[in-house]
């Protein structure tokens, strides 16, 4: 009995294609800003260039000194957090954007300030070595934190927006990069540039970070508050600290004096914490 041989009419219908291999997805390394990269407020080394310019009162530059020495002993709770977002929009409304920037350009050929974490730096070279996305992620207005992050190499910003109408802060936040705010950045930012977030990391130093440090498979807390220092021990998270504050004009040989001038402008963001940080003290006392 003859033996019949089926014969396949092509390769293809043998060996039926495979899907094409998935695109390998990204990894970032998400920051936070004050206290995580910067070691301390810079508010105090611009206070008497925004008094002479009238932008603020003798008073606040006193209140300052005191509630940013209390502010970065204590942290801030949700509710400081919201109120600061209210009293900055309030306080900025109607100031001069290029003013401020003048005013921050001009304070820098003396100061150099604020400082940044050297371990910071660091770790942030050590993520771009090892091929991962660097993002800084600040309740702080993007127009300070993005020259900042540009200067510390980092690949994107995540950052408050305030409305600006023909070149003064009108007193309304578009974005206000906080809390589920941060994550809310961090999961467009992963549908865009394609970053698998259960293989990136995050680190912060303040318990209001919680979401943004939970919506990652790599969370790490630096330099912690007592209640995120309690979630950190109580999540089996590492625990960073950085304590060794070099100037960013050290870190960068020869910066821009656009980069330079932004870098000081986080003392504004700091200054009015600090004010509302007094009056939260002062109220409660």
């Amino acid at each position: 009995m003859p033996i019949l041989a089926v014969v396949p009419e092509s390769t293809a219908a043998q060996h039926p294609s495979s899907p094409p291999p998935s695109k390998p997805r990204r990894i970032a390394a998400f920051f936070d800003l004050d206290k995580t990269v910067i070691a301390k407020s810079s508010a105090l080394a611009f206070s008497k260039q925004f008094f002479d310019q009238g932008l603020i009162t003798r008073r606040t530059v006193l209140q300052s000194s005191y509630a940013q020495f209390l502010l970065l002993l204590s942290g801030a709770d949700h509710d400081q957090m919201e109120r600061m977002r209210a009293y900055l929009a309030s306080m900025c409304t109607g100031w001069d954007v290029e003013q401020v920037r003048s005013i921050v350009a001009e304070a820098l050929h003396d100061v150099v300030d604020p400082l940044i974490y050297a371990e910071a730096a660091d770790l942030i070279a050590d993520h771009q070595i090892r091929g991962h996305d660097v993002v800084i992620v600040s309740a702080s207005g993007e127009e300070v934190v993005e020259p900042i992050a540009e200067a510390l190499g980092a690949t994107h910003t995540a950052a408050t927006r305030m409305s600006v109408a023909d070149g003064k802060y009108t007193g309304e936040i578009d974005f206000y990069c906080y809390g589920e705010g941060k994550v809310a950045a961090m999961l467009d930012l992963a549908d865009r540039e394609g970053y698998d977030l259960a293989e990136c990391f995050a680190y912060s130093d303040s318990i209001t970070d919680v979401p943004m440090l939970n919506a990652v498979g790599h969370p790490t807390a630096v330099n912690p508050d007592r209640a995120l220092r309690r979630e950190a021990i109580a999540n089996g998270w590492p625990v960073l600290t950085f304590s060794n504050p070099v100037s960013l004009r050290a870190r960068l040989p020869a910066p821009s004096s656009t980069t330079v001038a932004a870098t000081a402008a986080v003392g504004l963001s700091a200054l009015a914490a600090g004010a509302l940080t007094y009056g939260l003290l002062r109220r409660k006392r």
